[in-house]
């Protein structure tokens, strides 16, 4: 059976005097060690900072919008087609070099 602890990270940070009493304030009126308080609070933050930045939302219309756009796309341009046959000699061109254009 592994009872290895799982590793942990320090975080430091210095503030000013007041920001610290604000942060202790509000630490003991939650219950919370202020360390416990910190990282509850900066994991909240930062979860919600890589949802905004993540997770694109969309009201029904703009959902309903984006799937018929999907089920029924435009016919191509004639800009569209130019731009396409200009990427396919460029592929060409390129294709014993060290770049790549697939993954």
């Amino acid at each position: 059976m592994d009872t290895a602890a799982a590793k942990q990270d320090r975080i430091g940070a210095r503030v000013p005097h007041d920001v610290y009493e604000t942060l202790c304030r509000a630490a003991e009126l939650t219950g919370a060690t202020i360390n416990q308080f910190l990282v509850q609070a900066a994991l909240k933050e930062a979860q919600h900072v890589i949802e905004r930045e993540e997770i694109i939302r969309l009201s029904p219309r703009d959902w309903n919008w984006l799937l018929n756009v999907m089920d029924n796309p435009s016919k191509p341009t004639p800009k569209l087609k130019a731009a396409m046959k200009r990427y396919q000699k460029v592929k060409r061109d390129d294709a014993d070099t060290a770049f790549r254009w697939e993954p």
